[in-house]
């Protein structure tokens, strides 16, 4: 077998490692669709039971996951599983959604496929809606419709070099004008234990394609494997661990730092396996659930808002560089305002929104001045002639039947 991984390989090398890795994957998942392999990732627990109740259990005896996303879901929302398998998740989100909702599983295994196709109309009518579809595409590759592509295959079989060329060029006529998944369309994506199985190559594209794919303020909800250490040689060369979810896992604080380098803000660890489901020469393998939200890019704007962080931390800095202090009225732009303060927000629970008296229109705001200091004096916000003086003499924080005085 061709070396799966070298620290240095030449393009036409690259290509042979990213074919052996993807044959090994696709050939173990077929056999996975036709007879469950309770080895091939690792065991989940707790989910909750009223999802599960409805789905065959053909389904659920052959999911290979590492975590629960789902559970991350909400009402009337638009989710994307990517590498959605056997269907046990996107079947779990039809119900968390709703009839309001909507549901796309992403899976590039045509026996896979046909299993999760399968029950359709049959929880369809369990449920009284269908508001499920299970399409057939690359999750580092979202735009592309493989469908589509087998299909124009089909009418146009290529035979020429000029037929490769007509092939490309339909390829990117899919991409481009009939999206698989459009830009900016997504609520939230997840996946369970799948972005470890794509070639090493295609991850950066992966995470850039998650991001492509959700709207402003949207998340993504990973479930995927990682290690404590770099693996060793031993390990990458071993086509079944790649298939088992050991081999391509990514290491810890770099499964977040992809995130990052993705534009993705409010990274956090939302579930971590305490303890390793794996250990394979001496590197520990284990299961980490992220969130991530997409929306922190656009313009600054001026508008004299501030915001106070609570605590408990004495400062804290965000995916930015914005130090925030804790207790200080920290300056912030617009955007930077709204990212902190939306009830949605990852950050909402730890901020107090300290808004202008006066409302300066988005229209009429100046840039904001990013080398300015960081702190904003309450004059900024109140206004440089404020001098009000007021009191209530209805309250009653200070009457006789209070204590707060």
């Amino acid at each position: 077998m061709t070396e799966l991984v070298s620290s240095s390989v030449a393009p036409t090398q690259a290509t042979a490692i990213a074919y052996n890795i993807e044959q090994a994957v696709r050939e173990r998942y077929e056999a996975g669709a036709q007879q469950s392999e309770a080895l091939l990732c690792c065991p989940t627990d707790g989910y909750d039971s009223r999802y599960l109740e409805l789905l065959p259990p053909e389904i659920i005896e052959k999911d290979y996951g590492c975590g629960d996303p789902t559970r991350y879901v909400n009402l009337g929302e638009t989710v994307v599983d990517l590498g959605s398998g056997a269907g046990k998740n996107c079947y779990i989100l039809s119900q968390r959604v709703g009839a309001s909702g909507r549901v796309i599983g992403v899976d590039v295994n045509e026996e896979m496929l046909a299993l999760s196709r399968n029950y359709l109309e049959d929880m369809a009518t369990k449920l009284g809606y269908r508001n499920l579809e299970f399409v057939k595409g690359k999750i580092q590759d979202l735009a592309l419709s493989l469908d589509s592509l087998e299909f124009w295959l089909q009418q146009h079989p290529i035979t020429t070099l000029e037929g490769v060329t007509a092939f490309e060029a339909e390829r990117d006529r899919l991409r481009s004008q009939t999206p698989l998944i459009a830009s900016d369309s997504i609520d939230v994506v997840i996946s369970n234990c799948v972005l470890n199985l794509v070639c090493p190559q295609d991850k950066q594209q992966l995470f850039t394609e998650i991001f492509r794919v959700l709207k402003r303020g949207g998340r993504a909800v990973i479930s995927d494997i990682v290690c404590d250490e770099d693996p060793t040689p031993t390990i990458l060369n071993d086509s079944k661990l790649w298939s088992g979810c050991i081999a391509g896992a990514f290491r810890e604080h770099t499964f977040l730092e992809m995130f990052e380098q993705a534009g993705f803000h409010g990274i956090e660890i939302l579930t971590r396996q305490e303890a390793p489901w794996q250990v394979i020469d001496g590197v520990e393998f284990r299961s980490l659930t992220v969130r991530a939200y997409k929306g922190k890019q656009g313009v600054c704007l001026e508008r004299n808002q501030a915001v106070i962080y609570k605590g408990p931390w004495k400062a804290v800095q965000d995916d930015d560089g914005h130090t925030l202090y804790r207790g200080q009225r920290m300056a912030v732009c617009d955007k930077t305002f709204q990212l902190y303060t939306d009830p949605h927000s990852p950050y909402y629970q730890d901020m107090i929104p300290v808004s202008p008296h006066a409302t300066i229109p988005l229209e009429s705001a100046p840039m904001f001045d990013g080398s300015r200091d960081s702190l904003r004096h309450p004059r900024e916000t109140k206004g440089a002639n404020y001098r009000d003086t007021i009191t209530d003499s209805s309250s009653d924080c200070c009457a006789p039947s209070t204590s707060c005085c």
